[in-house]
């Protein structure tokens, strides 16, 4: 498997071979290399090294390993560093003396900025505009070949556009103010801090006296009640001794079953009055850190000013001192950047920081943005500290100090100040303009159709003010989590380190708005960013999407296509998805099917899952069901990007779901029935194309009409070899079917021939595998048979 295709967070480090996780990793680097902390040592001194004083050999492109800068190998003389240049063709274009080099300004100033680099003519100048000058240039200016950079020779049109958004507004923070005046403003904050803490906890034990006294007094009543009552029974008459014996144990009995009710009822009083204090404190936290945040922000743009006037080079346009209002951005996610691994030093800055603790939010916050060169980086190494420290991990000790990681983060373990409230706060201390958003989310437990009718689900998230625009963060949704264990390992407990595996969703950094209102709707309309905002309702109809959704770039080719589908006169109803040219070879779909209201599977004993025909034609995938009866079903759509050579190992794939809809059938007059009981997946010869390069020769339809006898072809591209077809019908056994199809190979085409018993539908399943050799694993190595496709045959004598 290519080194691209790996799992970003379970990689190989170059040094000892053992599997690199995201908490400990550095890299990538030198071809997509990775190192753990231990092992990022210069290869001939063993000395420690850094990002900032790590060296490549760049006289050797194959060799990975890392050097001090004493011992890096040197490019002998007259050598070039290949990878450090990377424009080849442009320092081949033949030289002429009678051009100038418009890359350098008139002036023969050294250094070079946007402005400097003429990069006009492919990016910016269409080939039929038709002007006859573009800022002084003249027609001619589109046949000019030497000295200049074109496209084929840079890649670098997105690198630029993306310098440009991300532009340097001023010098770091340290450059104008001093680390001792934030300092001092935070221990200002601090103490107000520690007084509402304080009123937090007197009001908490205040709260909890009353409703204990208010619990005692009812105790004390209910028992005297109790205690009366057995007294007035033994008095009555008189009782024997074994009587008087039965009276005492029911008394004992009634007795303990109040005290257990009194118990309950003091539990369920406590967990009650505790999310009342809850969501006061969190409303008076937020409200106390919205108070610092502005009185932070307030420091920093008045030191930025001072700065300002001081230094009369600096360029006029900087990061504005008052939050703008809230409008569309001009630029998409994508115009600042395009692969998470752009930031790979300011990820490897965030976790590496994330593994100490720090006594101040100045202190941590000056290691994160210290050496950031743009906004874009100081809010991006914030949210990778939010999102790689697992806060609700950490262990407290009560009796900490104010200046202990306890107190830094006190908020978070007493839960009155959520992720969103302390980016906002990080965002303050580094000078950037940040606010929480409240609305409603389609988070856990939210299903297509659902109404927002109540607090159930209620979120919050952030945008931030970066590359000249607000933009979307949600901190919850991308932070990292479990998955393959069934418990979070405790807090200095033992756990093998196979058994983890870190993700993080980079989808929820930037995000784009109109992708953003697929899963959040703001109870203010101005801050959905959008042109044109949408209302309650239409975001409730809005397909049920996840981020996988847009990472895969996928989308809904149908206007109509909503969250709730209702079927035609048929009882079918139809949703398609479209993707994009470049993944149509590696996505493979999958689905489920099960009643709306409730976990079942099946109807009248049969799979739900055989009453939806998944197809894929071109870059469309479409999932038609036909309900088997009235009322609403659940389809919930998976997807998984996977190499061809992954699939073929016939190993088991894990999908994730991309999106779900609710089908709606209102009254179903005929009875349907469900599909032959085949492999689950898409039908069609596509999947056989894609995937195993096997060419349909005869049918290129999922669906096929025949008569009592039917052959099929395809055309190998690439050696295969055991191939195996089953047939199914419904009420028919497969054993019993099996003779009624063969299949011969002659040269490189595969003939399937099959002759059917009787009229009916049937299903058809192909099954095969590669030629083992050198290139599939070595001659000892022999795949699976792994399912290639499938068709649905309607045999008739009229066809």
């Amino acid at each position: 498997m290519p080194a691209t295709m790996m799992n970003l967070y379970e990689n190989a480090c170059l040094r000892c071979g053992l599997t690199v996780y995201q908490v400990d990793r550095i890299g990538p680097l030198k071809d997509f290399s990775f190192f753990h902390t231990g092992c990022f040592k210069c290869q001939v001194c063993n000395s420690k090294l850094t990002l900032k004083t790590y060296c490549n050999n760049q006289d050797d492109q194959d060799d990975k390993e890392v050097y001090c800068s004493s011992h890096v190998p040197k490019p002998g003389p007259g050598h070039l560093d290949g990878e450090a240049v990377g424009i080849r063709s442009a320092l081949n274009v033949p030289r002429s003396a009678q051009f100038v080099n418009d890359q350098i300004r008139p002036g023969g100033r050294p250094s070079l900025d946007g402005e400097a680099l003429v990069l006009r003519s492919p990016y910016t100048r269409g080939s039929g505009s038709g002007n006859g000058s573009e800022n002084g240039h003249n027609s001619s200016f589109s046949d000019y070949k030497y000295g200049r950079f074109d496209s084929t020779a840079l890649h670098i049109a997105h690198a630029l556009n993306a310098t440009k958004i991300q532009r340097v507004y001023d010098k770091p923070i340290d450059q104008y103010l001093d680390v001792n005046v934030q300092k001092q403003m935070e221990m200002q904050h601090r103490l107000e801090e520690d007084d509402l803490y304080k009123k937090f906890a007197k009001q908490r034990a205040a709260e909890e006296a009353r409703m204990n006294d208010h619990l005692k007094e009812e105790w004390e009543t209910e028992l005297e009640k109790l205690t009366s009552q057995f007294e007035r029974d033994l008095a009555t008459k008189k009782r024997s001794r074994e009587e008087s014996k039965v009276l005492t144990v029911r008394h004992q009995k009634e007795r303990d079953e109040l005290e257990k009710n009194m118990t309950m009822k003091r539990d369920m009083k406590k967990e009650n009055l505790t999310r009342k204090m809850l969501e006061h404190e969190r409303a008076a936290t937020a409200a106390l850190v919205e108070k610092h945040s502005k009185e932070m922000m307030r420091l920093i743009q008045e030191k930025r000013s001072e700065y300002l006037e001081e230094d009369e080079e600096e360029a006029l346009e900087h990061y504005p001192a008052q939050p703008p209002p809230p409008l569309p951005p001009p630029q998409t996610k994508t115009d600042i950047y395009t692969d998470p691994d752009e930031f790979a030093e300011v990820d490897q800055l965030a976790i590496q920081v994330a593994q100490e603790d720090q006594k101040t939010f100045t202190d941590l916050v000056r290691m994160l943005v210290g050496q950031c060169s743009s906004d874009v980086e100081k809010v991006r190494t914030i949210f990778r500290w939010i999102t790689v420290k697992n806060l609700n991990s950490i262990t407290f000790d009560d009796s900490a100090h104010g200046d202990t990681p306890m107190g830094l983060l006190r908020g978070i373990k007493y839960g009155t100040e959520s992720y969103h409230v302390l980016f906002k706060r990080l965002c303050s201390y580094a000078g950037l303009h940040c606010v929480v958003i409240k609305g409603y989310s389609k988070s856990a437990g939210y299903q297509p159709g659902v109404r927002f009718e109540d607090n159930r689900f209620r979120n919050s998230w952030n945008a931030v003010y970066v590359a000249g625009s607000w933009r979307f963060v949600q901190c919850n949704w991308g932070a990292r989590h479990l998955v393959n264990a069934k418990e979070v390992p405790k807090p200095g407990g033992k756990s093998k380190s196979d058994s983890l595996r870190y993700e993080y969703d980079d989808h929820y950094f930037l995000t784009d708005p109109k992708e953003f209102i697929y899963e959040f709707f703001p109870l203010q309309a101005e801050w959905q960013l959008l042109k044109a905002a949408i209302s309650l309702h239409e975001f409730e109809e809005l397909p049920f999407v996840r981020s996988l959704f847009f990472r895969y770039g996928l989308y809904f080719p149908d206007e109509h296509t909503k969250a709730v589908m209702y079927t035609d006169s048929t009882g079918a109803a139809t949703i398609r998805i479209g993707m994009p040219g470049h993944m149509q070879s590696s996505l493979i779909f999958h689905y489920n099917l099960k009643l709306y209201d409730s976990d079942k599977d099946h109807y009248d004993t049969v799979s739900l899952k055989r009453f939806v025909m998944q197809s894929v034609v071109g870059q469309l995938v479409a999932f038609r069901v036909h309900a088997p009866c009235s009322g609403a079903l659940l389809l919930d759509i998976f997807a998984n990007a996977v190499t061809p050579r992954e699939y073929l190992t016939g190993e088991p794939m894990k999908f994730k779901s991309v999106c779900k809809f609710k089908i709606v059938c209102e009254d179903l007059q005929t009875v349907m029935v469900p599909l032959p009981d085949c492999a689950s997946g898409e039908w069609g010869p596509a999947k056989a194309t894609r995937l195993f390069g096997l060419e349909p020769v005869t049918h290129q339809d999922a669906l096929v009409f025949a008569g009592r006898d039917l052959e099929l072809q395809f055309r190998m591209t690439r050696p295969l070899t055991d191939f195996m077809a089953t047939l199914h019908k419904n009420g028919s056994e497969e054993k019993r079917l099996s003779k009624y199809v063969s299949h011969r190979v002659t040269d490189d085409v595969v003939t399937f021939t099959l002759s059917f018993p009787e009229e009916g539908q049937y299903g058809m399943d192909i099954y095969t595998r590669e030629v083992a050799g050198p290139d599939t694993g070595g001659p000892t190595e022999k795949h699976l048979l792994t399912h290639c496709c499938k068709y649905l045959i309607n045999s008739s004598k009229r066809n």
